[in-house]
This record gives C-alpha cells, structure tokens and sequence, in this order.
C-alpha cells in the first residue's frame, strides 16, 4: 500500500514541518523526513524557536561564536543559521519544482505587529542578511501587516502572510500581494516573486467548543476552510491574477497552518486528511506528520461546491457565533501568543547569553 504522505503529494498538495531544532538538522531527521515523508518545506515561529533553544545547549557555541549581547540581534543569527542549513536540505526541491515548493519561513518580530514602517525595514534586512533565495519572510495579516506585504512584494522579498483566520482576512491578504506585483508589472521588474497565505485552523475549533453543542464540535475550522479555498479558487480564476501570470508571476499558495489537532476526542490527523487541493500546502507538526505518515488516508481532495459549509456556519450563527468578528479576535489572540513567546525566546537568549559569557 502506498504511504499516506506520498498519496498526498502525488495529489499536488505540498506537506511542510511546522518545527525545527538544530538536532533534527544535524542528526540527519529532517533529510530523512524529505527522502521518506516526501516533506518539501519547513515553517518556524517565536514558539518554535524558544523551545528548540530552551530545550538544551545546542545553541551555546554559536551565541559564544556570534560575540554579541543583544538579544534579539543574537536570536536572528542562531534562527538564520538553522534555516540556511534547512534550506540547503530542501534546495533539491526548489530547483526541481523552479522555485514553487522547498521553501523555509523566518518570521520578524511580533512586537511590530501593528508597525508597517519597522515590519517592512526588519522583514528586507532579515532578507539580505539570510541571503538565501528559498526562505519567505513571515509578516502577519494584521492591519498594519497587510500594507507590509505590498511593499515588501513590490520591493521583491518573498513572504509567508502569517496569522490568517478569515476569508476577509485571507483576500485583504492575497490583494496585498497582487498589488505589490502590479507595481512591480508597472515598474517593468521581474515578477517571479513567491508568496504563500497562511490559513490557522485548529484555533477555531478550540476557541468555540465550550459554546457550542458536542455535534458542532471540530466543524467551524472546516467550514471557514471552505469559503477561503472557494476565494482562492476565484482569486487563481481572475483575469487580474492570469494577466500577471501572462507577464511571468506565480500564484500566492495557500497555506493549512495550525493543523495539529487540539482535541483528544478527535482524529489526530483531521485537519490533514479533510483538507487536500492542490496547489497548496499543508504544514503540520511533528506528531501529526508522524501519525499522518503511519496511519492517515488522502482519498477525496476539496470541493468548490461545498454546499454543507454555509448550513455549518448557520448553525454557529444561530449560537452568536459569527466568522468575521470572532476572526479579529483570533487574529488579536494569535498576534498576543506570538508576542508572548517572543518575550520567553528573547529572555531565554539572555539567559544563555549570560551562561555561556
């Protein structure tokens, strides 16, 4: 029987590791996950980053060997070191699919969530000073982020939009991005600039289940999934996207994220198996990449159609949940995480800073 991940890519859709830890690049579990697990990209976050150098001394030579005490200058020199050498592993992909997939994620400062002008100088510094041609920069969907990834499109850094929750959010992000490549059209500049939209999932199921009845528990996730592939599959269809593309541009890929599953009542690979399209990508924990690999099933890809989605969110609606406003909230929720990991990252740098010194 063929492996489940194989099936999945053999569908077009991409699966990428939401994880990384120096370990994993060292020891050879990240080849061996692109070899076996046809893993084809990686994606990291403040979260991430603090456990994988909380987690032991993996890190101490190198903060010793960068020689500076700033913090947060000494944490993007670890984080670019790891996701060069990520890079490096999953350069075969890039160059086999011209770019498409074998891409990695460095994400800039959460503190600068509601910061254009910063988000946009940290996320081209960032770019230059990593120097590697498959890694995205990851500014998030905010309102403020959402000017950033125009700019930062039209001036030619790859983005991952992060923190997307809603269909509204989800389009203001991907006419941020058509928007920066117009004016690169405009300006006669090349516009084989990649971008993909990262769609949050499992926050909406977690954030609701006490609020609702145990037959509506793990739906809302699926049916806001639904609406956003549906405006993605409008946005591919558009004469403005096929104009660019005519010119030489790639489509924004979207992007499943926060795809582990939350709730231990449910199927651990749900939020796998009940999302395939191709052109997109899945990115996925450890655990559920693991557990997908061993036992989960690619059968049925996405439907345009999907009819049950609007009775779904009907029925949230008519329990005062509705998608919009509780999108901002997640939005909000999820920028406040980050910014909280980003506070333990930065004093867990200190703190090896301080002990290797």
């Amino acid at each position: 029987m063929e492996q489940p991940t194989r099936t999945l890519h053999g569908l077009g859709q991409s699966l990428w590791l939401d994880n990384i830890t120096r370990g994993m690049l060292g020891d050879g579990t990240l080849l061996g996950y692109r070899e076996q697990k046809h893993v084809t990209g990686l994606t990291s976050n403040p979260t991430i980053f603090a456990q994988a150098i909380k987690a032991g001394k993996d890190y101490d030579a190198s903060i010793r060997g960068i020689g500076n005490t700033d913090p947060e200058t000494v944490f993007f020199g670890l984080a670019i070191d790891d996701l060069r050498r990520a890079a490096a592993i999953f350069e075969p992909v890039y160059q086999q699919t011209h770019g498409v997939d074998g891409w990695v994620s460095l994400e800039v400062s959460p503190l600068l969530a509601d910061d254009t002008q910063r988000t946009i100088e940290q996320a081209v510094m960032l770019h230059k000073q990593a120097a590697v041609h498959n890694l995205f920069i990851k500014v998030p969907g905010t309102p403020a982020g959402v000017p950033a990834i125009e700019e930062l499109i039209f001036r030619g850094v790859p983005i991952n939009v992060t923190l997307l929750f809603s269909p509204e959010q989800y389009q203001a992000a991907a006419e941020a991005w058509l928007r920066g490549l117009e004016r690169r059209h405009a300006a006669g500049l090349d516009l084989d600039i990649a971008s993909v939209a990262s769609v949050f999932i499992s926050r909406w199921d977690v954030k609701v289940a006490d609020k609702v009845p145990t037959d509506l528990h793990n739906k809302l996730g699926f049916a806001v999934c639904a609406q956003i592939y549906a405006k993605y599959r409008e946005l591919i269809n558009s004469p403005r996207v096929q104009r660019l593309q005519n010119a030489g541009a790639r489509v924004q890929r979207l992007l499943w994220a926060s795809t582990g599953t939350k709730d231990p009542k449910a199927s651990d690979v749900m939020y796998i198996e009940n999302l395939i399209a191709p052109l997109t990508v899945n990115t996925m924990p450890e655990k559920t990449l693991l557990a997908f690999a061993d036992h989960g099933k690619a059968e049925r890809l996405m439907t345009l159609d999907d009819l049950s989605a609007a009775s779904t969110l009907a029925q949230f609606e008519a329990h005062g949940i509705q998608v919009e406003p509780l999108a901002k909230v997640l939005q909000q929720e999820g920028a406040d995480s980050f910014v909280k990991s980003w506070h333990e990252l930065i004093d867990t740098v200190s703190e090896r800073i301080g002990a290797v010194a």
